[in-house]
């Protein structure tokens, strides 16, 4: 019986550094209705999501239409760029994009990040097999752990993102078998 994860990109925010208690802007909460909707269809069991308030946001709707919580998992938070406020933030991360064992100062290399996005991943495909599972997440972070699946999620897929997004990747076990965007087929 195939496990369906479904990585959700959060929707739109209005940056500050308060990285974990960013919420969605106006539009991101427009947008995280519309994820709601989709998610509707899709006979979600489970909601997990990133720490991060505007995560959390986005799938905090199909929570609530299950009655359920939503489930914190500190794995699915964004992968830490730097310790400060980067001064080129594209350069930044075309810099650890292209050299996954580099990391800026007090920040996570893809090496790193990646690694505990897949712990995570893993663990919840064993938990959870034969179930949907939404999971409200970010970017970098997303695309790390699909990576590691499928190399051809790479620094340009992540720059087509759509914020937000959503991406079910169907497994057998932890062999990925097929991965869908579901938000532009919604949208």
């Amino acid at each position: 019986m195939p496990t369906n994860l479904y990585l959700v990109r959060h929707a739109h925010s209005t940056y500050n550094h308060d990285e974990q208690g960013r919420p969605l802007s106006e539009r991101g909460l427009k947008d995280a209705q519309l994820v709601t909707d989709i998610l509707k269809l899709e006979n979600i069991d489970y909601v997990i999501s990133s720490p991060y308030k505007r995560a959390i946001q986005t799938v905090g709707g199909i929570a609530s239409w299950l009655h359920n919580e939503v489930m914190i998992e500190e794995n699915f938070k964004e992968r830490k760029l730097a310790g400060v406020p980067v001064e080129n933030f594209n350069e930044a991360i075309i810099k650890v994009w292209d050299n996954p064992e580099f990391a800026w100062e007090s920040g996570e290399s893809n090496v790193v990040a990646q690694k505990r996005g897949v712990q995570i991943t893993l663990e919840i495909l064993k938990k959870y097999e034969g179930k949907n599972v939404a999971i409200g997440t970010h970017g970098n972070i997303m695309v790390l752990i699909m990576n590691y699946f499928n190399a051809e999620f790479d620094f340009s897929f992540w720059q087509e993102l759509e914020m937000p997004d959503i991406y079910k990747l169907t497994f057998e076990k932890t062999q990925l078998v097929e991965v869908k965007q579901i938000w532009r087929q919604y949208n």
